[in-house]
């Protein structure tokens, strides 16, 4: 997906997977977040593996796309993440 000014993107990892972090930032530039017991986001904001959480500009949470489910190779899949994605921008 090519970078749209408008548009921020992170990692937030869960409690307990800690172990993958310095695997899964490998070779990558978007920030990556690590849960705490502190800073909890996947139980209150009941976010699944893989989730891709779509907030507007006022941080509330507009959709949830997962991308297990809508496997982003699929052209339609791919188009419908972008469209919500850019619909938070106009």
């Amino acid at each position: 997906m090519k970078a749209n000014p408008g548009i921020n993107i992170l990692g937030v990892n869960q409690i307990g997977s800690e172990s993958a972090n310095d695997e899964n930032c490998e070779g990558r530039d978007i920030p990556w977040l690590q849960e705490t017991v502190v800073d909890q986001v996947w139980i209150p904001w009941e976010v699944n593996y893989r989730d891709v959480v779509i907030l507007n500009q006022s941080n509330q949470r507009v959709a949830v796309f997962n991308l297990t489910t809508y496997d982003l190779s699929v052209t339609a899949n791919y188009d419908s993440l972008r469209t919500l994605l850019l619909q938070q921008v106009e």
